[in-house]
């Protein structure tokens, strides 16, 4: 005959709250028509229910705060917290209890406990407390996993622990696009813009009380997000910078290499690392969460073994009149070239000058300065094209179309 060991009750409690801020009370009306059945009472009943704002009974607004019954939701970048208590419920003293809380994710398992040292006893319907506080920097699910281990007043060990498992959800879909332009006259690379689309992905309100670009050690950063009025700075945003569920809010930043790199790094090649955003939001009753990207990688672009960008160009010239551009010429390849340089008409554009002219020998990562001139017979914004640089030494033609625009006006129109 099998005989079934009574299972033996440990002597202490565990019991494990999460720490978060308690969300507004909402009530929900219930009213009728004064001819109805209940007449007045359900109206009366709502303005005498303590939970509802006076003169607005039929409102779900309260003035009551609930604290949440379950962990709810926990997003990427906020601090978790939670309560832990051991409860001794026995009628005799327990000693040498060890509380351990551990955090186990889908890659790494963290020790959150504040101390390490056992308690040497515990009396009858006293506690221990602990506050455990993380914060969360990974997706998916995790497990808080509570062990207790005491002994008994005989002398016997025990141990016991619990699991509790909840999801780490994804607060911010964030995503990036560069575009290069042309920096100052005198530099040879390139300025990135950046635009960050960051949209909010979660059932509430944030508030965004930082969004910022850390450059990488190469760059220098511009935040293009405030404009100037009276003297101040004020974001293009407005003054309340909240972003309601599933909305999308973009920002942009524009990148300079710094002057001790920008020589050096002559035309940068290949991917490049630019920076990380560092975003920072409330929640709720004031919960604070912030999250930092990875580094951020464009790919740069390829200017081939020459060169062409323009220094100097007007804005607007009058029809059929000549004027003159100043372009750079630049050698990004590892050896010397001879140029020579030709000048195609199209339908607007007509060069002024001789094609063909020799440039002469340019060595690598040397620059020249050439000023052209040019008229258009098209009113309007014509695109410059037609510029050719061919390499003598290799037979290789480099060709140089939609280099920039310009507007073209009547004279009659200029003059006024």
């Amino acid at each position: 005959m099998d005989v079934t060991q009574p299972k033996q009750e440990h002597l202490l409690a565990l019991k494990v709250m999460r720490l978060t801020k308690p969300t507004l009370f909402t009530n929900i009306p219930v009213t009728c028509e004064e001819r109805d059945l209940p007449g007045d009472l359900l109206n009366q009943l709502m303005k005498d229910d303590p939970s509802t704002v006076k003169g607005a009974e039929t409102l779900m607004l309260g003035e009551m705060l609930t604290l949440p019954q379950n962990f709810g939701n926990i997003f990427l970048g906020e601090t978790f917290s939670s309560y832990i208590s051991v409860h001794n419920d026995s009628h005799q003293v327990v000693k040498d209890i060890l509380v351990k809380a551990d955090l186990q994710t889908s890659s790494q398992r963290l020790n959150l406990s504040a101390s390490t040292a056992a308690v040497a006893e515990l009396k009858p319907d006293c506690c221990i407390d602990d506050v455990i506080h993380h914060e969360v920097k990974e997706i998916g699910t995790h497990i808080l996993v509570c062990a207790v281990s005491y002994t008994t007043q005989t002398g016997e060990k025990m141990y016991f622990r619990k699991f509790f498992k909840f999801q780490v959800l994804k607060p911010l879909d964030v995503k990036t696009k560069f575009y290069n332009a042309e920096s100052d006259l005198s530099s040879v690379t390139d300025e990135v813009f950046l635009e960050a689309q960051i949209q909010n992905i979660t059932t509430s309100p944030m508030f965004m009380e930082k969004v910022s670009l850390e450059p990488s050690i190469m760059y220098n950063v511009a935040e293009l997000n405030a404009v100037s009025r009276s003297g101040e700075s004020m974001s293009t945003f407005g003054t309340r910078t909240y972003l309601q569920p599933m909305d999308t809010r973009q920002y942009l930043y524009c990148l300079k290499p710094k002057q001790e790199f920008a020589e050096k790094a002559g035309v940068i090649k290949g991917v490049t690392v630019i920076g990380k955003l560092d975003i920072v939001w409330k929640t709720n009753l004031g919960e604070r969460g912030r999250l930092q990207t990875s580094q951020l990688q464009r790919m740069a672009p390829g200017y081939g073994d020459v060169r062409l960008s323009l220094e100097t160009i007007p804005d607007t010239v009058n029809v059929e009149e000549p004027f003159d551009i100043t372009c750079k010429i630049t050698n990004c390849s590892e050896r010397t070239m001879d140029l020579v340089l030709e000048m195609c008409n199209t339908n607007s554009i007509h060069w002024c000058g001789v094609s063909g002219r020799q440039l002469g020998k340019l060595h690598p990562i040397s620059s020249l300065h050439l000023t052209l001139t040019l008229l258009s017979s098209v009113q309007g914004l014509q695109s410059i094209s037609g510029l050719r640089l061919t390499d003598t030494f290799l037979k290789r033609t480099y060709e140089y179309d939609d280099i920039a625009q310009v507007c073209v006006v009547s004279s009659k129109i200029k003059e006024n």
